[in-house]
Parts: C-alpha cells; structure tokens; sequence
C-alpha cells in the first residue's frame, strides 16, 4: 500500500562554474488516511474501485513539485480504514503492523526532509451508518464516539516524531448521502439528516486535529455541502445545488456498475487538491516563521 516517486532535476553552481544537472535532494510528501488518500476510483477494470493515481495526492504532488522539484510521494492510504484500524491496523498489510506506526516510522526516518503530511480519516467509521436509506443512530453515535477519542490518537504520535515544525494538513469530509435526495420522499429526509451528521463528524474532525496544531481544509465547503439553491441537474431537473455537485465530483449518481459509489472522481479529487494546496503553503510559511524566530 505505499507507493513512491521521484521526479527532481536542480542545476548546482559551485564557485567554479556551473556544473552537470543534479538531482535536487529529496523531501517527502506522506500522504495518509482511507481510500480518498489512496485515490480509489472506479475503472474499467475493476468497476467497485480500485487504487489509481489520479487522486488528491497526486494532483497535490503535481502541484507542489513545481516548488520543490525533488518531492517524493508516499501514499499509505488504505481503503476501508476506520480512526481504530488506522491505530491497530487490520485491513492494509504494514511492516510495522498499522498505518500510524508505519508513518510515524517513516516519519522519525526522514524527519529532515519532511515536506508535509496530509491526512483524511473517519469517513468509514460513519458511512455505514445508512444502510437500506434509513440512518441508524445507535452506529452514528458509536461512530462519533470513535472519532471524538480516536483523532487525536492519530495525531499526537505523528506531530511527536515530526516534532513541532512539521506540516501537517488535514481535511474534513463531503457528504456523498446527499445523492439520496434523488430517490424520493424516503430518500430526502435521509439526505437532510445526512448534513447534520456531516456537521458533526467535521466539528469533531477539526476538534481532533487541532490537537496538533494541524489546519483542516474544508473539503465540505468546497463541495457545497450545505448549500440549498437550486440549479439544474441533467436528467434530474431543479435540485439543491448540494446535491448536484455530490452529483458532479463524486461517482454517487453514476450509472451502475460504476455506482453508487461513494468517491470522489477525478474532478472531485482535483477540488479537494486545491483546497489543500493554499493551506500548504501556509502551514510552510507559519514553519519557516517558527524557524526564523
């Protein structure tokens, strides 16, 4: 589940002159969290999702790497992960027995030439909290509860082995229940409840993150979440502009067999990648401020 690479190429002046093409010294982009960070999608091959490279990791390396030329991606992502399995592990195979542990070795390892780290986690400790269209709250509260205790977890060992100059991003989530609202009577109360739930699993995401000082991006605003205009969805008429984008960005009203599937596509995954990047470079500058002072 970790995948790498390097593309780099600096020119290096000496007092001599100038001297062959280098490779620029490595720096590395850890990218962590569930299938959004491993970029699952839909293909042709494997129509339920698989990993591939057109995801917000990717773009968010694409984009960086004019920056800094030689950034490496390591993507641990896992799909299906839980705040709990992220801890114990369970699903992926790690060396070190858990995708934290995995990262915080990493981490520990390159701590010198750590560019940042992003994470996105807790979609799966709720999203099976729906099933049939009908929201089940006993799952909703374990699945809080979970995120509320397990977040922070995530993120203290990660800022102790980066220490306190380490970039460290996350995000919040969309809300793909919001292709419910296509489906009826039955289907719009579930989509209504569903932006309560999503209020609540991103307060106590940004809650759980800031324990480390670590910025969230606002994914869900990004996706217009909660916005309730209305504009016109092709072969669906007049719709919540909400419920149109989860249309557009995600491949929850895609024709089977590709969905209902709860991802984002390869549009969503370059939204979710330019709300990353500003906060990036943010987080950059307030490190190189912490440097200097």
């Amino acid at each position: 589940m970790v995948v790498a690479v390097a593309l780099g190429g600096a020119i290096m002046l000496s007092a001599c002159g100038s001297q062959a093409p280098a490779k620029a010294r490595p720096t590395y982009y850890l990218s962590l969290g569930d299938s959004l960070a491993a970029g699952w999608q839909p293909t042709t091959a494997h129509p339920s999702g698989q990993v591939t490279a057109q995801g917000y990791a990717n773009d968010l390396w694409k984009a960086e790497r004019a920056r800094d030329p030689g950034l490496v991606l390591v993507k641990m992502g896992c799909p299906g992960e839980t705040t709990g399995t992220m801890l114990h592990g369970g699903i992926c195979h790690y060396a070190q027995g858990s995708q934290e542990d995995a990262a915080v070795a990493f981490i520990r390892r390159h701590r010198r030439s750590m560019a940042f780290v992003t994470i996105d986690i807790g979609a799966n400790d709720v999203d099976g909290c729906a099933p049939g269209g009908k929201v089940n709250l006993k799952c909703v509260e374990s699945g809080l509860s979970a995120i509320r205790t397990q977040v922070p977890q995530i993120m203290a060992p990660l800022r102790a082995a980066g220490g306190p100059g380490l970039r460290i991003v996350a995000m919040n989530l969309y809300d793909p229940f919001l292709a419910e609202y296509l489906l009826g009577a039955t289907g719009k109360t579930v989509a209504s409840l569903s932006v309560e739930l999503l209020g609540s699993v991103n307060g106590m995401l940004a809650k759980g993150f800031a324990t480390v000082g670590a910025p969230t991006a606002s994914v869900g605003a990004a996706f217009d979440s909660t916005d309730t205009a209305t504009t016109t969805l092709a072969g669906h008429g007049q719709v919540p502009v909400d419920v149109a984008k989860i249309c557009t960005l995600t491949w929850m009203c895609a024709p089977a067999p590709y969905g209902p599937n709860i991802h984002a596509n390869t549009d969503g995954y370059q939204v979710i990648a330019k709300v990353l990047e500003p906060m990036v470079a943010a987080a950059a500058r307030s490190a190189a401020g912490r440097a200097k002072a």
